[in-house]
C-alpha cells in the first residue's frame, strides 16, 4: 500500500485554520490504522515548522514518494486558479475538505478542491464549482449556483435563487438577498462584496459593492474606505 501524503497549500492564517480539518478528515477515512503524513506547502515558507507541521516547497512536496493529494488554502481566487492549474498538470491530486459539522441537504453537487469550514450549511438543489471556500458559519440556500474559485469569508448568508459567477469574493457578514425562480439574483464574475454588505440586486462583473443596500463603490470611495 502506498504511503498517503496530504499537503495544505498555504500556511498563512487560513491554511492554519484548515490543516486541523484535514487532519480530522484523514483520521476519519484512514483504514486499519494506516497513517497519513500531512504537510504545509508554500513556495516561500516563513519557517520550516508551523504549528507542528513541516513546511515544504511545491518542488519538494511533489517529489515525495507516495499517494499525494493537496488542498489549496489560499484566499485569492487568482492565486487559487493558478495553483489549481499547476497542480492539475502534475501527478498530485487536488482534493476538498469539509468540517465534521457541515450540513448538506438533498441534491447538492460540490466540485473538486472545495473547503467547507465549521458551521456551514448547504441546503437543497445547489451546484458548487471548483475550489470554493466557505469560511466559518456561512450558508448557501436552495437553488443556488456557485462558480469556480468563489470565496465566502465568515458568516456569509447566500439566500435562495442566486447565481454567483467565477472568482467572486464575498466579505464577512454579508447577506445576499433571495432571487426569484426564473429570475435569479446574479453576482457577476470577479465581483467583490465588501464586509457587512446587504446585496439586494444583481452585481455586474468586476464591480465592488458595499453598504446596506450594497452600492457600487467609486474609486474615490474605495480610497476613503481603505483609510
Amino acid at each position: 500500500m502506498q504511503k498517503k501524503i496530504i499537503g495544505v497549500y498555504g500556511c498563512s492564517g487560513f491554511g492554519r485554520e484548515v490543516i486541523p480539518l484535514v487532519s480530522d478528515q484523514a483520521d476519519e477515512v484512514s483504514n486499519h490504522g494506516s497513517s497519513t503524513k500531512i504537510y504545509f506547502v508554500d513556495d516561500n515558507p516563513p519557517s520550516e515548522i508551523i504549528n507542528g507541521y513541516q513546511v515544504l516547497s511545491w518542488e519538494k512536496f511533489s517529489g515525495l514518494e507516495g499517494d499525494k493529494k493537496v488542498v489549496i488554502a489560499i484566499a485569492s481566487s487568482i492565486a487559487r486558479r493558478s495553483l489549481h492549474s499547476k497542480i492539475s498538470r502534475s501527478s498530485v491530486n487536488v482534493f476538498g475538505v469539509r468540517a465534521q459539522n457541515v450540513v448538506t441537504y438533498d441534491h447538492v453537487q460540490i466540485g473538486e478542491g472545495c473547503i467547507i469550514c465549521s458551521g456551514c450549511i448547504l441546503t437543497s438543489n445547489i451546484s458548487v464549482g471548483r475550489c470554493f471556500h466557505a469560511n466559518l458559519n456561512s450558508y448557501v440556500a436552495h437553488d443556488c449556483i456557485i462558480g469556480d474559485y468563489v470565496t465566502f469569508a465568515p458568516c456569509v448568508k447566500c439566500n435562495g435563487n442566486v447565481i454567483i459567477e467565477d472568482d467572486v469574493y464575498v466579505g464577512t457578514g454579508s447577506i445576499i438577498k433571495q432571487g426569484k425562480p426564473g429570475r435569479p439574483l446574479v453576482i457577476g464574475k470577479g465581483a467583490k462584496i465588501e464586509a457587512g454588505s446587504y446585496v439586494t440586486k444583481s452585481v455586474s462583473p468586476g464591480e465592488t459593492v458595499f453598504g446596506s443596500p450594497a452600492r457600487k463603490m467609486s474609486l474615490a470611495n474605495l480610497r476613503s474606505f481603505a483609510k
